[in-house]
């Protein structure tokens, strides 16, 4: 039977949307290419609900330089992703993250901090007397030194990039189509169509898991075992009378970040392993501000003793149990199945050097800007985490 598609992405916000532009834009990819997405909308997808932050400051190579392309893409991108005259205005704060250590943390920041420059990241390890002078309205009595990304670090507009990517790929030629994913077709091993909960049936060359926190879901569907869960997270927004328009994305030891925010500022700080799980609702805790993030941010920031919280939301990250770094690429056996998944957080900010590569690997069978092959799933059959250990 014919095959209507050569490539299917199942999952169509910021990490399908970018593997479709990218594939649509490479002239050597000349196949048919559809998006199933199962909300439009994207009200309540990771994507719309992200932070939206980037970094350079990683511990593991592979997010290093996925950062580094990306940072160059955000400035740059109206080189790519203008339609008809008109580019995304992603309204990139170019502020940098100021990662703060303990003493107990300062070894760590410091070899990651060495990885990092090695890579040719723009950072600078500041003694607790330099941050203090840069920024004195922090305080630094408890903190043994901290890293500043000087460029190449901030934060933007994940709904610009999102439907940046997405109309984007539409002018190329992608289709995009609002259904479900039910059940995905096996030849031995290849995958040969996907089912959709309309009852249709799309015979296809090769799909693409997108699915952010049902990736799993999706895998499961071929017969894989992808150890991506969805995680849930939380923002709390607060007005503060004193501005810190130039401060950075503030990292504290025990995971607690807070940044500005146009006229207010954001915060957040991930849950305890063994209280962190699986879940799928947008209930918001509001203990977590009073308890923990309040309190840190008040003595990290003084002024931050006087604000009023004026709203919280939910959303989920696609949490990698494995080793929290994404995993890559085509699976080992069934190799017209690959995976975008598992970022941990970090999607929004990887999504233009993932869709770049996820490209490369279905056009070429290789990828060729970035090696990322270390993030293939084959680490996972061989038990070998590569970690990342940077992450809130």
């Amino acid at each position: 039977m014919k095959r209507a598609y050569d490539v299917v992405i199942v999952g169509g916000a910021v990490i399908g949307s970018s593997i479709a532009y990218f594939l649509a834009a490479e002239p050597a990819f000349d196949g048919r290419v559809l998006v199933i997405e199962r909300d439009p909308s994207y009200a309540k997808c990771s994507s719309s609900r992200s932070v939206s932050s980037i970094r350079t400051q990683f511990s593991t190579p592979e997010n290093i330089e996925m950062s580094k392309f990306g940072v160059a893409f955000v400035k740059s991108v109206a080189d790519y992703l203008t339609v008809e005259g008109e580019a995304p205005a992603l309204s990139f704060v170019e502020n940098g993250y100021l990662i703060l250590a303990s003493p107990d943390g300062l070894s760590a920041l410091k070899r990651n901090h060495a990885i990092q420059r090695a890579h040719g990241a723009d950072v600078a390890l500041l003694s607790p007397a330099e941050i203090a002078a840069r920024f004195p309205w922090i305080a630094v009595d408890d903190i043994a030194g901290g890293c500043l990304g000087l460029g190449g670090e901030g934060w933007f507009d994940p709904h610009a990039l999102l439907h940046g990517f997405r109309r984007k790929a539409r002018s190329l030629g992608v289709d995009y189509l609002e259904d479900c994913v039910t059940g995905i077709e096996r030849a031995g091993a290849r995958v040969t169509a996907v089912r959709l909960k309309s009852g249709r049936r799309i015979a296809c060359g090769a799909v693409i898991d997108a699915a952010g926190p049902h990736a799993a879901t999706v895998a499961a569907m071929a017969g894989i075992d992808l150890p991506v869960r969805p995680r849930k997270r939380f923002v709390y927004a607060f007005d503060c009378r004193e501005r810190f328009t130039e401060s950075p994305l503030i990292v504290n030891p025990n995971g607690v970040y807070v940044r500005p925010e146009s006229a207010s500022y954001i915060c957040g700080v991930s849950p305890p392993e063994d209280d962190d799980p699986d879940c799928l609702d947008f209930e918001v805790d509001h203990a977590l501000f009073e308890e923990v993030i309040w309190p840190t941010i008040a003595a990290r920031v003084p002024a931050f003793a006087a604000i009023r919280q004026t709203s919280a939301y939910a959303f989920h990250y696609a949490y990698n149990t494995f080793d929290q770094n994404a995993i890559l690429g085509p699976h080992p056996a069934v190799t017209n199945f690959l995976f975008a998944n598992g970022f941990s957080g970090h999607g929004m900010q990887q999504s233009p050097a993932v869709g770049r590569a996820i490209a490369e690997m279905v056009t070429f069978c290789a990828y060729r800007a970035l090696d990322l092959g270390a993030l293939g799933y084959g680490r996972l059959a061989a038990n070998a985490p590569l970690r990342e250990s940077n992450v809130w």
